[in-house]
């Protein structure tokens, strides 16, 4: 029996489970997977390398699924940024109704264009105050991300299990937990500590459908909890990636104070993509959560999601039900 929760109702999807937009990975492939498997799926805008080519991404997507899907749009720091608002202009041209955003404050001018469309926007905080800002200016979902996830967490180092219910004791809008999420026992947790739902990325890319290497997937599935490493903290920009040659090397270039120019060729995203394509896992950085500590098999979307589901229905039938006395 599906969970029924604000998320489902809001984004009319089957189950509470949401796959994040990751550079390189959300491609139709991922997001009508997903999709198709009840959650929700996300193209990933600036894996396509122009707005004109994420409009025949969407339509792609579009072929491979009836269900609800959304795009990623991330607002990075950068001094030659993409032209967001025509990667927006491409989602609306697409007739996409769900976007999920991250990234710096000009993330604003996107909310402008989408909201008055009616786009649902979907925003990824790593702090209280940022989602509460964010609710104040008219987003319908928070994801809320604790420091376990991939990707960038901050830099509070607040873990899931304190943030995402100190957010939902102050914001009022549905909330996405994210950040550590792969199993029936995480979306009971998530559903217990006052989200509605969960967010996850690195789970989905040890499935059959992502679109990376075999053997990413299979040190995923070797890794631990302790197989990754925070970069860029002396940079105030932290980042958490999968522990291998490249990541230790930053490592210990920062421990020695050396400039983020001292590690930008060893860190750029053509590296770390090629990396992804040729299946060398020590050639580049790539993104994973302490997630794939509970990582075990790669399975298909549709068989991750269904288990998830009858995991947590198990849990709170069952195993919870049967400790009230």
């Amino acid at each position: 029996m599906p969970f029924k929760t604000r998320i489902t109702e809001l984004l009319e999807i089957e189950h509470p489970i949401v796959q994040g937009g990751m550079q390189w990975v959300g491609t139709a492939e991922m997001a009508s997977a997903v999709a198709n498997a009840g959650g929700l799926g996300i193209l990933t805008a600036l894996t396509q390398p122009s707005p004109e080519a994420l409009r025949d991404e969407i339509e792609r997507c579009r072929s491979m699924t009836d269900k609800p899907f959304g795009v990623n749009i991330t607002v990075f720091p950068t001094i030659n940024p993409p032209d967001y608002k025509a990667y927006a202009q491409a989602v609306l041209d697409g007739g996409v109704k769900i976007v999920e955003t991250a990234g710096t404050p000009a993330v604003r001018e996107i909310w402008e264009i989408l909201k008055p469309k009616g786009v649902k926007i979907l925003h990824k905080c790593t702090a209280v105050r940022h989602a509460l800002s964010a609710e104040r200016n008219g987003v319908d979902v928070i994801s809320i991300d604790g420091f376990e996830c991939a990707g960038h967490p901050g830099e509070d180092d607040i873990p899931g299990l304190i943030l995402i219910p100190a957010a939902a004791d102050k914001v009022k809008i549905p909330i996405l937990a994210s950040g550590g999420f792969g199993d029936g026992r995480g979306l009971v947790a998530a559903l217990a500590l006052g989200a509605d739902g969960i967010n996850m990325g690195t789970r989905f890319t040890a499935t059959v459908e992502a679109p990376i290497h075999d053997d990413f997937k299979q040190q995923m599935v070797e890794n631990d909890e302790r197989s990754t490493d925070l970069i860029f903290r002396t940079y105030r920009n932290t980042a958490r990636v999968a522990k291998n040659e490249i990541s230790q090397q930053v490592v210990a270039a920062e421990r020695e104070g050396k400039p983020f120019e001292a590690v930008a060729d060893l860190v750029k995203g053509v590296r770390g993509r090629e990396g992804l394509n040729t299946g060398d896992t020590n050639h580049g950085i790539w993104s994973a959560g302490m997630i794939q500590g509970l990582i075990n098999d790669v399975p298909t979307c549709d068989v991750l999601v269904k288990r998830i589901v009858a995991e947590a229905e198990d849990i709170v039938r069952n195993r919870l039900s049967g400790m009230l006395v």
